[in-house]
């Protein structure tokens, strides 16, 4: 009896306080559904970060504690809430051109070639697996049109997926603050970007002939993915951080099947291609993986 009072008091325990006390049990519960959505792991030292994210959205649908809000989102009724818990958790946190040595690489070592063989009559497919606000798809396109100005006239395409259709909208809009586009050359600002105003403020936004080139797709990374084709070049950056061990190694393998020979997979400056998959990859520079055909993924 004593060991099922002192466990019952370790559920309520008090995680993170405040408007809406975040109890352990309310933690365990939210980490399972995110877990199981998107992959993500969360453990008890997020439990701030949880609080902080979660408790507008509680206020927001007129809830009164957690335990309301984790019952709400588990249910069928609450599959709306629960998307929107998804929006508030994910990190969305990205810039133009963020660790430019990517686009360094892809621009002298990858495009060259790639342009050569569209030229030619053949197809080019670039994956932008976490898209975020697009920043990171803009980012490719415009190293596309640096090496090939007309690059839209040929069969290329940038696919740029998202989990959260929030920040996709964001990204189709293609407005930025001026900020955002510090790391962006004046030349690129000036070919490739026009002033808006959007709900009264001053944007930057992505020209048409820019946007031509990138389609935007919601997708979780965890689910199935409706691709017939494989990818020249794969960007997947400060994503699988986020994902345990095993869900990190099953990723990787997931990407090297649907690359070819030499294709080429850029990840984040902290993360590195482990598990079964990493022999199908050199390292042929920072967070730089080209696959080599020695050995798959298995899905």
């Amino acid at each position: 009896m004593n060991l099922a009072i002192d466990q019952r008091r370790n559920q309520d325990e008090v995680l993170a306080s405040g408007e809406f006390p975040l109890t352990r049990r309310d933690l365990t519960e939210i980490a399972a559904m995110i877990y199981s959505d998107a992959g993500i792991a969360l453990n008890e030292s997020k439990a701030s970060l949880v609080y902080s994210r979660l408790s507008k959205h509680i206020r927001q649908l007129g809830l009164k504690t957690f335990r309301e809000y984790c019952q709400l989102v588990a249910s069928p009724a609450g599959s709306d809430a629960r998307r929107e818990m998804l929006s508030f958790l994910t990190t969305n946190f990205t810039r133009f051109f963020r660790e430019n040595h990517h686009f360094e690489h892809l621009r002298a070592e990858v495009l060259p070639a790639m342009v050569q063989r569209l030229k030619a009559g053949g197809r080019a497919r670039i994956w932008s697996a976490a898209s975020s606000d697009g920043q990171e798809p803009y980012s490719i396109a415009l190293t596309a049109l640096s090496v090939c100005p007309n690059i839209a006239d040929y069969d290329f395409r940038i696919l740029a997926t998202d989990i959260d259709p929030k920040i996709l909208a964001a990204a189709r809009l293609g407005a930025y603050d001026v900020a955002a586009l510090e790391s962006v050359s004046p030349q690129m600002r000036k070919q490739y970007f026009q002033t808006v105003s959007v709900d009264g403020r001053q944007k930057h936004q992505v020209v048409d002939a820019v946007k031509r080139l990138i389609t935007f797709n919601e997708l979780n990374l965890m689910a199935a993915w409706p691709f017939k084709g494989k990818f020249d070049v794969i960007f997947c950056r400060n994503v699988v951080i986020y994902f345990d061990e095993p869900t990190q190694m099953r990723i990787w393998s997931r990407f090297a099947d649907l690359l070819p020979v030499g294709g080429m997979l850029y990840i984040g400056h902290s993360e590195r291609v482990s598990g079964d998959a990493k022999a199908a990859f050199d390292n042929t520079g920072i967070t730089t993986y080209r696959y080599n055909g020695r050995s798959g993924g298995k899905v």
